[in-house]
């Protein structure tokens, strides 16, 4: 007769693996935000992107700097989401071959948890990645002086 393991032992896997599935849902919202901010970027090039030929003296310099900015934030941004995808997939590894363990009684425990400690690496540096391009944008989003005519005020 072929193994075949028992209901309580494969909803005792299903429990273990509940942690890791909310995980899941939480990068998923995550790597939500970061792709809206790198649409809201592409946008943004793609206007200055326009203005840039027809503008000149400071205007131009302007355009430059902030396309140089945005094309920063755009690196910044696809970092931050490759490493917040490969925690993902990381994470769904360990889902995985918690099943698979049980399945097939194997003993990688250590293995399951370097998985996850790697996972949990890579999410930190995707959430750092992200903490640093919001840092960046603020560069973009203050109003200059010019603009705030303090002397009239």
């Amino acid at each position: 007769m072929q193994f075949s393991p028992a209901v309580t032992t494969i909803a005792q896997t299903i429990q273990l693996s509940v942690a890791p599935v909310f995980l899941l849902a939480g990068i998923g919202a995550v790597l939500n935000v970061i792709a809206g901010r790198l649409a809201r970027v592409v946008d943004r090039a793609r206007t200055l992107e326009q203005l840039h030929p027809r503008s000149s003296g400071p205007e131009h310099d302007r355009h430059v700097w902030e396309l140089r900015l945005l094309d920063r934030r755009m690196s910044v941004i696809n970092a931050a989401l490759f490493l917040c995808v490969t925690s993902a997939v990381a994470i769904c590894t360990v889902v995985a071959l918690l099943f698979i363990a049980e399945l097939t009684n194997l003993h990688i425990g250590t293995i399951v948890a370097l998985i996850f400690i790697l996972a949990m690496a890579l999410l930190v540096a995707g959430l750092v990645m992200f903490m640093i391009e919001v840092r960046l944008s603020l560069r973009a989003t203050h109003v200059r002086v010019e603009l705030l005519e303090r002397e009239r005020g």
